[in-house]
């Protein structure tokens, strides 16, 4: 009976190890999944803010005549592709969906006015983002970004920035997630955008229990499934890509995944079959598996360190990328009232990112770091003698909300000293933020100059700037006019305050 009961003892023990290994294996591949999607998903929202400042720039290099000078301006369509990934292409096609220039060396003369990616815009759309698509030029599987071509009020083409899939390539790679993984990202309507490894073709998935039921619950998350691209078993992270609509996947093979299992199962067998080595010989494989735990745990420090210098780096990259921006823009023959704001707004991007990957703070942002170094350069920059007082409570400011902040400050500072202060006089801005309590905060910037009558303020793209930026952090602002210029907003982007 003792015999029994001590071989019945080590049976429950070994399922109740082989049901932790379980879970923890699975727990595991999906605490990777979801570092891999996370990296998918800023590798997504990188190629789609740059598509759309392309196609900006395009739109703004064609002038009101799209259709001369031809070599002038496929040359600057390249320039404006320059700091793009991949193998992309740029094409630029008439209202009759015939394509007038392209960076593409094989463009041929195909009309694309069946695509969805120009049919949309042609119905009235701004911008769209096409499905996985294979092309009628070399038969690669791409996909495509769109933006709609006006002039004069009317419908004059469309501007389209084409990526082939490889592009997903180095991502893959990157993640690491094994054999048999994936890395991709869908339309919100489960049309399949790009996947590597490649997918047979296009593909319609919104039966896929991805939407009809996760993405339905929620924004971010994993759960096991076979696979609508090739049937196989795999456990799947997916997050929706902020700033998009667009829903990033990193998915690791499940047998793979719970391999460590099948490994601790005959492990099991093995310990069943030696039972009688002794209660000794459990104790010191129990602390074996600890040891193993415990390295385990090492690794994935590491795993999270490498990933924060990831994440540093692609916020480096953005920096970089911004100035490039800033490059191109200055290179442009611009009138001054033009350029210098559009310098000043992307340095005020720039400062943003500059906060993130030098503080390492990747959520939250400090609020008084990053309106005294905004507000520093641009008074450096304008050169007039201006003194700043700072009046900001310690605020911690999420990452969505700073670059908004960021621009909307840059604006009003921009403002007073362009006019607050006509022929070089001196004078003092004073910025104060001030928490309110849950989310809300006040902010003042307040000028001792000339001041300006709002009612016969010119209402330019500045006014509207402000106007947007303010609506988009729930807020609401004013100016007043007595001795200089006062402007006041409350705004929802407070994530808490410190003392």
């Amino acid at each position: 009976m003792i015999i029994v009961a001590m071989f019945v003892s080590i049976l429950i023990l070994l399922g109740l190890w082989l049901y932790t290994s379980y879970q923890d294996a699975i727990r595991r591949t999906e605490e990777r999944t979801v570092a891999a999607s996370k990296i998918v998903a800023t590798n997504v929202s990188l190629l789609d803010s740059l598509a759309r400042q392309a196609l900006q720039r395009i739109d703004e290099t064609l002038g009101n005549d799209i259709t001369q000078p031809a070599s002038a301006k496929v040359r600057n369509i390249g320039e404006a592709m320059a700091n793009l990934p991949g193998q992309v292409n740029a094409y630029v096609v008439d209202e009759t969906g015939l394509t007038l220039y392209s960076t593409d060396p094989m463009v041929k003369p195909i009309s694309i006015v069946d695509r969805p990616y120009f049919a949309e815009l042609a119905r009235g759309a701004r911008e769209y983002v096409s499905g996985l698509l294979i092309s009628r030029l070399n038969g690669h599987q791409i996909f495509v970004f769109s933006r709609r071509l006006e002039r004069g009020g009317h419908f004059a083409g469309a501007a389209v920035v084409s990526f082939e899939v490889e592009v997903l390539a180095n991502v893959w790679e990157a993640v690491n997630l094994g054999p048999n993984s994936t890395v991709s990202f869908t339309r919100p309507d489960g049309q399949l955008v790009a996947r590597y490894p490649l997918a047979d073709g296009p593909l319609d998935m919104s039966g896929y229990v991805l939407f009809t039921d996760y993405l339905r619950k929620a924004s971010a998350g994993t759960y096991q499934a076979i696979s609508p691209v090739d049937g196989a078993h795999r456990i799947v992270a997916y997050r929706t890509v902020e700033g998009t609509r667009l829903v990033a996947i990193a998915s690791a093979d499940y047998g793979i995944g719970i391999g460590r299992f099948w490994r601790d199962a005959m492990v099991a067998v093995s310990v069943l079959i030696f039972a009688g080595i002794g209660l000794l010989a459990a104790g010191q494989w129990i602390r074996h598996l600890r040891r193993r735990d415990a390295a385990q745990s090492q690794l994935l420090r590491n795993a999270l360190a490498d990933n924060q210098l990831l994440l540093r780096e692609i916020h480096h990259r953005v920096k970089n990328n911004l100035q490039a921006v800033q490059s191109v823009i200055q290179l442009q023959r611009l009138p001054a009232e033009v350029q210098q704001p559009l310098v000043d707004r992307i340095a005020a991007m720039v400062a943003v990112h500059e906060q993130i990957y030098h503080h390492d703070e990747f959520s939250r942002l400090c609020a008084r770091g990053l309106l005294t170094s905004i507000i520093g350069k641009l008074v450096t920059a304008y050169g007039l003698p201006v003194v700043v007082d700072y009046d900001i409570d310690e605020i911690a400011i999420s990452t969505d909300n700073a670059t908004p902040l960021a621009l909307l400050t840059n604006e009003v500072v921009t403002n007073s000293l362009k006019y607050a202060f006509p022929e070089g006089q001196p004078g003092h801005i004073s910025i104060a933020l001030k928490y309110l309590g849950g989310r809300r905060v006040r902010l003042v910037i307040r000028d001792d100059g000339v001041g300006f009558d709002p009612q016969n303020a010119r209402q330019g793209m500045g006014s509207r700037l402000i106007r947007g930026v303010v609506s988009q952090l729930n807020g609401t602002h004013g100016f007043e006019h007595s001795v200089g210029t006062v402007f006041t907003a409350e705004l929802e982007i407070a994530e808490c305050a410190t003392s």
